[in-house]
């Protein structure tokens, strides 16, 4: 019996070894499984244009494929009067499409609402905005081409923050301009559809007297049937800063003449795409990191 006790006991070491092993590998899978929820539920890829608008491939109502530009500035979508792609399962009613299916990747988002004849970027059927992410925290990632949604907040290592303010669906930061050698805090409103950088409002570039502090570096008159002209200025802002990121020499447009219809100021396309963006859940908060992009020259608005 002293015999068998005696080989048992190195079997009993055994199975305690494999149970805590066991433990252990379920402990790893737990966390592993648990950091996976963290990170991306969702992937889209995109491409980018040469005017730097963000283009995605979607399917609508199931009938429908058609290359809709990813509009920030807005959370529904629209169809474009100047579409290359046909949408006729897209039903209008007054110009408003209800209850529409859309499909991105591999996600699908229901009760989509599209507005008709609505002008967009180059290269695109219509706009698809922020709705799609909707309850979600979501990263525009330049880097690779793609957007990434999701259920908690990812790592934010290597990112700075600025607080969001959100109006009608719309997004707005605030960056420092340094404009006459003076320092001037500006609302900005994310608009992806604008290919260049800042576009100021009438209100900022006449108060601010952009005209006489910015070097311009081009300038083009129309006029309507009228005769009342409006001016577009493209200038030079020496500084802009985002955080604790200065951006140099930016690309800076405004208008002048008769005609004044620019109410908000734009932080563009040529300037989102300097950056990686997380947007929270709540929309409370960017969080926004240079991208591959950040040195590269202003797009010029012709």
């Amino acid at each position: 019996m002293s015999k068998i006790k005696g080989n048992l006991l190195p079997l009993k070491h055994q199975l305690i070894s494999k149970s805590s092993m066991f433990k252990k590998l379920s402990l790893l899978v737990l966390l592993f499984i648990s950091f996976s929820l963290v990170k991306a539920q969702e992937k889209i890829p995109f491409r980018i244009t040469k005017h730097n608008n963000i283009i995605v491939k979607t399917l609508v109502n199931d009938k429908d494929s058609l290359d809709l530009m990813f509009q920030i500035a807005m959370e529904d979508a629209s169809i474009s009067p100047e579409r290359t792609r046909k949408a006729d399962h897209i039903i209008f009613k007054d110009e408003i499409s209800e209850n529409n299916t859309v499909k991105i990747g591999k996600l699908t988002k229901k009760n989509i609402q599209f507005f008709d004849n609505e002008l967009t970027g180059h290269e695109a059927d219509g706009k698809i905005g922020t709705g799609i992410f909707k309850g979600k925290a979501f990263k525009i990632d330049y880097d690779n081409n793609q957007f990434m949604i999701y259920n908690k907040m990812p790592d934010l290592k290597g990112y700075e923050s600025t607080p969001l303010f959100s109006e009608n669906g719309q997004f707005y930061i605030v960056a420092d301009n340094v404009i006459g050698g003076k320092q001037e805090e500006v609302y900005f409103l994310l608009q992806s559809g604008y290919s260049g950088g800042i576009l100021y409002s009438n209100e900022f570039a006449d108060g601010k007297e952009l005209d006489k502090k910015l070097t311009v570096t081009s300038e083009k008159t129309l006029k309507n049937s009228a005769g009342k002209s409006i001016v577009t200025k493209q200038g030079v802002l020496p500084f802009l800063k985002l955080g604790n990121i200065v951006l140099k020499d930016v690309s800076a447009g405004f208008f002048a003449g008769d005609l004044k219809t620019q109410k908000t100021n734009y932080f563009g396309a040529d300037l989102l795409r300097r950056f990686n963006w997380i947007f929270d859940a709540e929309r409370k908060t960017a969080y926004f990191k240079p991208s591959k992009y950040f040195s590269e020259g202003y797009y010029k608005i012709k």
